[in-house]
């Protein structure tokens, strides 16, 4: 049976939904039949896609929250709940790169603000989407990376990978956990893609005074010249949001065009 037709009528929670890979997400979420609600502290970026599904013919609802904050999450996952009458797939996907530099120079401050909204915001997400979730089941994915998992010569990345490690650790704990109640929870590890994170990437200074050459043979992607694309990522959330990788749970995907087998 079509993916397409195994997400029509479910309904789908996007943290993160309004830009890169959780607009992308979104978009094709609802091209193929799902209701999705938009999380993001971004108001107006997740209005301007709840604006794109609509006058596509689909089904949204955007809701400006920081997924570092739990009350917001939980009352933003309720009025899903409220609003749809159920909730099948949720998309725990925004994040930011933060600071990047030498550990020994990283203030508290640059450690707090990249973790509570990757790794806590990721806690949050999937702990307020639970209760909702063990009536019928559902798919949970989360947006991790290669970075901390398959690659660390990403010199200064030590705060995201951190928490993007710790994504795929909690992942696969919530996945053991929740498959009594048929939820599965996976997660993507996207290597580069074309996206706008970097508006929310500061490096430091003094992060030249840590880093060590490192050569490479020409090219990082070797499946394909230049980075990938968030909508590449989306159609991998779509099958992981579908009853077609039902039997798929507690499981990284990498999807980086090979990248992270050079740099790892």
């Amino acid at each position: 049976m079509n993916a397409a037709k195994r997400v029509e009528g479910k309904v789908a929670v996007v943290t993160g939904g309004g830009s890169g890979i959780g607009r992308a997400a979104a978009l094709k979420l609802a091209a193929h039949g799902a209701k999705v609600c938009l999380v993001d502290r971004v108001m107006e970026n997740a209005e301007k896609v709840q604006r794109q599904i609509e006058q596509a013919g689909g089904t949204a609802h955007a809701v400006e929250v920081d997924v570092a904050k739990p009350d917001q999450l939980d009352k933003a996952i309720q009025d899903t709940v409220d609003r749809w009458g159920r909730l099948d797939i949720v998309f725990a996907n925004a994040g930011i790169n933060g600071t990047i530099g030498p550990i020994e120079n990283m203030t508290e401050n640059d450690w707090n603000s990249t973790i509570d909204i990757n790794l806590k915001g990721t806690y949050f997400t999937v702990r307020h989407a639970i209760p909702h979730l063990k009536d019928k089941g559902g798919s949970i994915i989360i947006t991790s990376s290669i970075n901390g998992n398959r690659v660390f010569s990403n010199f200064g990345f030590s705060i995201y990978s951190t928490s993007k490690a710790g994504q795929v650790a909690f992942m696969q704990m919530a996945a053991l956990e929740l498959a009594q109640y048929k939820v599965r929870v996976n997660a993507i590890c996207p290597g580069a893609i074309a996206t706008n994170i970097g508006k929310n990437t500061h490096p430091t200074p003094d992060l030249k005074e840590i880093q060590i050459p490192v050569e490479f043979p020409e090219g990082d992607q070797p499946l394909q010249e230049g980075p990938g694309s968030a909508e590449q990522v989306a159609d991998l959330v779509l099958f992981l949001a579908s009853d077609e990788s039902f039997h798929i749970t507690g499981t990284s995907v990498y999807i980086d065009g090979g990248e992270s087998l050079l740099h790892g």
